[in-house]
């Protein structure tokens, strides 16, 4: 049965260099096609039966001036355990968020609660996802980004509608959860760092986990001036911004996916 091999493609900048890749891989005795993605930065290889091994691809291809690493995202055991501790991580702090927001009265730790569930659900399809095909993983990053621009479109409306009525949340207990936000989502973003350049779903889930910890600084800073200045606008700002973050996270993962999808 014929084993297909993905890998990552420095310098893969130009059509030339397409070709170049393409025609070092074929080289390779066993090699039964080649295919070479400008968009994706990556590398499609099928053998034959008892073809070769991925370093004989790599030397082939090292010899052009790109470099080859191996696209294991949905083989790995260990990412499959990584991703399992992101899901749980972010559901568990989710919950906590969402009891800690409505307790201080602050919109911007409600956003990121949200965040938190939405990236544990995803995770958790992503999770699922990893024994399917190139195909469903692509499609599934097409959900996650659907999911995600849904969930940004409703907190934007759900923070517009509180800027009607606003109230002083309390700084503390945001300073506090946002704190506790960013050092969940910056090791979700470590443990997921390795994974970043594997295919959509996998940085999906890294896009995440880094966007989350940007916005997690932009509560605890909202914190500080909702004290400084005694009004609610940074907590509302705030979560206007975090909202917007989505919005353009779910657009990038729908292009990579789409990409994906035609190749």
């Amino acid at each position: 049965m014929a084993e297909t091999l993905r890998f990552s493609v420095s310098g893969l900048d130009c059509a030339s260099c397409v070709q170049r890749v393409e025609q070092a891989a074929l080289s390779v005795p066993g090699v039964g096609s080649a295919r070479a993605s400008l968009t994706n930065g990556t590398l499609e290889v099928t053998l034959a039966p008892g073809g070769p091994q991925a370093a004989a691809i790599a030397a082939a291809v090292a010899a052009t001036g790109h470099e080859l690493s191996p696209i294991q995202t949905h083989h790995d055991p260990a990412y499959a355990r990584i991703l399992g501790i992101v899901v749980a991580l972010n559901l568990g702090y989710g919950l906590a968020e969402i009891v800690a927001g409505l307790w201080a009265g602050s919109q911007a730790l409600l956003a990121d609660s949200l965040d938190f569930l939405g990236d544990g659900l995803i995770s958790l399809l992503a999770l699922i996802a990893l024994r399917w095909t190139a195909r469903a993983r692509a499609r599934t990053a097409m959900v996650q980004g659907l999911f995600l621009m849904a969930m940004g479109l409703s907190v934007l409306t759900g923070t517009l509608f509180e800027a009607l009525r606003p109230e002083l949340p309390q700084s503390t207990v945001m300073t506090v959860m946002g704190l506790g936000a960013m050092a969940v989502n910056l090791a979700c973003a470590a443990l997921m760092m390795r994974h970043r350049t594997g295919d959509a779903s996998a940085r999906a889930v890294w896009l995440f986990s880094r966007n989350d910890a940007i916005g997690n600084l932009a509560v605890v800073v909202a914190a500080l001036f909702v004290a400084l200045l005694g009004s609610p606008w940074p907590d509302i700002l705030v979560a206007i911004g975090i909202a917007s973050l989505f919005l353009g996270s779910a657009l990038a993962i729908q292009r990579d996916a789409r990409r994906e999808l035609s190749a």
